[in-house]
């Protein structure tokens, strides 16, 4: 179910964002079961304490 998926959703893949892809389609299969709300709930609650950002905050910026 991965490749097609893949392909389906995603029309170019690089190496950095590889794992991230892969972390989404694991989440997506492992809560297929659970409905849109209880689904938005599971991410919001992963969420708490943690700071968003797109860039790593723990090495300096050049």
């Amino acid at each position: 179910m991965f490749k097609p998926g893949l392909i389906g959703t995603y029309y170019d893949m690089s190496e950095a964002h590889l794992g991230r892809d892969c972390a989404e389609f694991d989440m997506r299969y492992s809560t297929h079961t659970m409905n849109d709300g209880q689904r938005a709930a599971m991410i919001l609650e992963g969420g708490i304490g943690r700071r968003l950002t797109y860039r790593r905050i723990d090495k300096l910026a050049a």
